[in-house]
């Protein structure tokens, strides 16, 4: 039996991660929970699963569920970056699935690799942000790291028993989003609604966005350099409509290993908690003979130039990953309330990053502190208009 704790148990890789684990109940039990402020949501989870603990974003949100379940027999509740980060580190758990979305996952993760525990890693700014600072951690204290994207799953599986010596190139791939094929000059007048029409995830609302400027597939080219310590050169993105293939390794002899399953994130879940091991009928087979074709196609990164800031911030190093994540989500939320246009992001993105004075990355500090930074001037940006 391993003990679960979900950081982000209400947001849709939480959700999937509940499904698994209530299939399985001889396997798993779930001893911690942790949410923003989805009050109404952790309240059923916590009333079907009994965790241990659980904690919230904010007092207010305590609060709330605190009265909610009130003074009979209960979680443990806690609050802030403090109690999910405590949370994250709890005794009694075995494996914690990090999926808290963006730089607020940092911190709780942090927590569990501190504590050795063995990360099932869906926050991917965990690395982008800090992944010499977070690896250094793991080694140091004996946490372990199975990657719970759907891409870097695939790439994993696609490794299994091969040395690293034997890689040519991996490649990632992408749906495109919603506006696969547009041009630069289409993208202005898209708005958030149409932006969030992805065509075959479900996602949170900020991914999403990120799926459609191409960014969710640069933080995942930064997050793999650091999951498999490969240079940049070596990692590539390939737009793959269909989402059939999450992504595939060519090795020196120029053969492909790819991983092949209909879309849907319980699988690389269940395969992050089971590991070695694979669990029965998770996802729902494919039917070869109904597949019209798998295509592919190079990213265009013209109109889609969000990618090549990843990559930028990549080969600069340092704090510049942090950077570039930070703008990217002040800059997304700014879209999603309406503020800016769509091409706005990559154009505020670009510019905080020329401001940016790079540091190395080996401080946590110094990376919150450019974090604090970025977000800070590309607010600016934004209300300047």
């Amino acid at each position: 039996m391993k003990n679960i704790v979900i950081l982000g148990s209400t947001g849709s890789i939480g959700r999937s991660a509940l499904e698994v684990i209530a299939r399985f109940p001889e396997r798993f039990r779930v001893v911690g929970l942790t949410a923003g402020r989805n009050v109404p949501l952790l309240l059923e989870q916590i009333r079907r699963f009994t965790p241990e603990v659980a904690a919230v974003a904010d007092e207010v949100s305590l609060r709330a569920v605190q009265e909610a379940l009130g003074s009979g027999k209960g979680p443990e509740l806690r609050c802030g970056v403090e109690g999910i980060s405590s949370a994250a580190a709890a005794e009694h758990a075995h494996v914690v699935i990090s999926a808290i979305v963006g730089a607020a996952g940092l911190m709780p993760t942090l927590a569990a690799i501190r504590a050795g525990k063995t990360i099932a890693l869906a926050n991917k700014e965990t690395l982008v942000m800090a992944g010499p600072i977070a690896l250094a951690e793991a080694q140091r204290c004996g946490a372990l790291l199975f990657p719970t994207d759907s891409e870097h799953s695939a790439i994993f599986q696609c490794l299994r028993g091969y040395r690293k010596e034997e890689i040519k190139r991996i490649l990632l791939t992408a749906s495109g989003g919603p506006f696969i094929g547009k041009t630069a000059k289409e993208l202005e007048t898209v708005s958030a609604e149409d932006a969030l029409r992805h065509p075959n995830w479900s996602m949170g609302r900020k991914i999403t966005i990120d799926s459609a400027t191409l960014m969710n597939k640069g933080l995942e080219v930064i997050e793999a350099r650091y999951l498999f310590d490969l240079p940049p050169a070596m990692i590539e993105v390939l737009i793959h409509p269909q989402s059939i293939i999450h992504s595939m390794v060519e090795f020196t002899d120029n053969s492909c290993i790819a991983q092949l399953s209909k879309p849907d994130m319980k699988g690389p879940i269940a395969y992050a908690l089971s590991y070695p091991e694979r669990l029965d009928a998770v996802l729902e087979p494919l039917a070869w003979e109904t597949l019209a074709g798998l295509t592919f196609m190079r990213p265009d990164t013209a109109a889609f130039p969000c990618l090549a800031l990843a990559y930028d911030a990549l080969h600069a190093g340092g704090t510049m990953p942090a950077v570039l994540n930070a703008a990217n989500e002040a800059a997304v939320a700014a879209f999603l309330e309406g503020a800016v246009g769509f091409n706005k992001i990559p154009a505020i993105i670009r510019k905080i990053m020329d401001g940016h004075t790079v540091q190395p990355a080996d401080d946590l500090a110094v990376v919150l502190d450019a974090d604090r930074r970025a977000r800070e001037e590309a607010r600016k940006l934004i209300a300047r208009g």
